[in-house]
């Protein structure tokens, strides 16, 4: 029953959005907001080497951090547990699957912040940063383009469509920023004497902020992948993963490369392997 009532709620969706963008009055709009907006003069097309690379570590950690930070909040009787090497008297000690949802949000956090600098050294921010009040409208159109199934022209090695833009900046700049924020207030690195820091800062809100921070993750990882592979899957893994502006399967091939070696990251992270490699910065106890 739920099912059915989804697809009757997509279907009403479909069927008045055509509605919409059948109107005299929505067509000139559209007409005079396309979907995009031309970026400022002195943008470079295509994906360098570093966005192909950082793109392909990012889904790499985050696939790693959403499994393991799910493990975190349901998990109810730790299989090990971590403790720093400079604890005493069992400072510090986490179970181990919070050393490695942490560890991996280190190496996240690390890997995010290489990202935004070169965006802005290399002048890629322009693609992901809207520079014009017109991607407000554009976005809006592209939107009724998507939800009326006649989905905008994709170009993704030139310009991405508004609605795209506004999902990259929002992921990169807001998203990212709260899962950190609100990961290290839930963290042993949150000063436990900051009584009025805590105060102003309760762990409860950084929870209940958390946690829908990762369901958008989820859900933007999921709608993402669904329109590489819906709206010309050879020449979208192209983009990314070869640099390439051309229709083949050498980006499928690494893309596919890439997928092995998250899969099997996923499968390694076992409590066997990761006590080991625990063991190197503390020491690992069964309780």
């Amino acid at each position: 029953m739920g099912g059915l009532a989804l697809l009757l709620a997509a279907l009403l969706v479909v069927v008045t959005a055509t509605w919409l963008v059948n109107l005299p009055a929505m067509r000139d709009f559209m007409t005079t907001y396309p979907g995009e907006y031309h970026l400022p003069e002195g943008v470079v097309a295509g994906f360098p080497a570093w966005v192909q690379w950082q793109h392909f570590f990012n889904a790499f950690l985050i696939v790693l951090i959403i499994r393991s930070g799910l493990q975190v909040r349901t998990e109810q009787k730790p299989s090990a547990y971590w403790t720093p090497r400079w604890s005493k008297n069992g400072q510090g000690k986490i179970s181990l699957a919070l050393w490695f949802h942490q560890s991996l949000d280190i190496l996240w956090l690390l890997n995010g912040i290489l990202f935004v600098v070169m965006l802005f050294v290399t002048g890629h921010w322009m693609r992901i940063v809207p520079t014009s009040w017109e991607v407000f409208p554009n976005a809006l159109s592209a939107a009724l383009q998507y939800l009326s199934l006649n989905w905008p022209t994709e170009n993704g090695w030139v310009n991405y469509n508004s609605l795209q833009q506004l999902m990259y900046f929002i992921t990169v700049f807001i998203a990212a920023p709260l899962a950190a924020l609100t990961g290290v207030r839930m963290s042993g690195v949150w000063p436990k004497n900051a009584k009025t820091l805590s105060k102003l800062y309760p762990v409860e809100l950084a929870r209940a902020i958390h946690f829908p921070v990762m369901l958008f993750f989820s859900a933007f990882i999921l709608v993402h992948v669904a329109l590489v592979f819906a709206t010309g899957a050879l020449r979208n893994l192209n983009h990314m993963y070869a640099g390439r502006d051309v229709v083949n399967w050498t980006g499928f091939w690494i893309f596919f490369a890439s997928l092995v070696v998250i899969i099997g990251g996923w499968i390694a992270a076992r409590p066997f392997v990761l006590a080991q490699i625990a063991k190197l910065s503390g020491k690992v106890t069964a309780r």
